[in-house]
């Protein structure tokens, strides 16, 4: 059993074509995908299932996806699970905003699957 199959990461994304597709990217690549719609539904995934990989979008209603990450990284359950912020926010402003609040790794949409599988192999420990 290689590595890749053991690696399971949660989508955090409230636009469902969003979430279909990057659960079939992750999933044509090797990895186990779950998915959320809400910040707070990711939260609760997290604390459940422990993640290897939190992939979370940041404009979503209720809260946000750096709110998300702000509240992932204070919880000792969490806290050391790597999250990727994955938005359409892409000032050099809010990807630094981004990673003060505790994202291991910030990619814009639209992004193609290469950059998204990247970003992945780049915070898997």
């Amino acid at each position: 059993m290689n590595i890749m199959s053991m690696v399971t990461i949660l989508i955090v994304e409230d636009a469902l074509s969003e979430l279909e597709l990057i659960s079939t990217y992750l999933k044509e690549s090797g990895y186990v995908a779950i998915g959320a719609v809400t910040g707070q539904e990711g939260l609760n995934l997290a604390i459940e299932k422990k993640p290897d990989v939190i992939l979370s979008d940041v404009v979503m209603p209720g809260m946000s996806g750096f709110e998300l990450c702000r509240k992932l990284k204070q919880n000792p359950a969490t806290e050391k699970i790597p999250i990727i912020l994955c938005t359409s926010k892409n000032q050099e402003i809010d990807r630094l905003w981004g990673m003060k609040q505790g994202a291991d790794a910030y990619i814009t949409k639209p992004f193609t699957r290469e950059q998204l599988i990247r970003a992945v192999k780049c915070v898997v420990r």
